[in-house]
């Protein structure tokens, strides 16, 4: 996925269904890309370019981390 998808406009979050927000790769908190709700502070991963939006595959952020990833996500 790339930041300008017009498919990030439509998905949400398969629980709050608030807007979820890129996380690349490039960052060194990021192993891998993944849509970011930090609301609930959880990261949901894209496989092979496709969102894993079961609720299931989410995984809470701790606190630090999603500390930092709020950084990263402000311009």
């Amino acid at each position: 996925m790339n930041p300008d998808d017009p498919l990030l406009k439509i998905l949400a979050c398969p629980l709050d269904k608030g807007p979820l927000h890129l996380l690349s790769p490039a960052a060194p908190l990021v192993p891998e890309e993944s849509l970011y709700n930090p609301r609930l502070r959880r990261r949901y991963p894209v496989v092979d370019g496709i969102p894993q939006l079961l609720p299931s595959s989410g995984e809470q952020v701790p606190d630090d981390e999603h500390e930092q990833l709020l950084k990263l996500m402000s311009p």
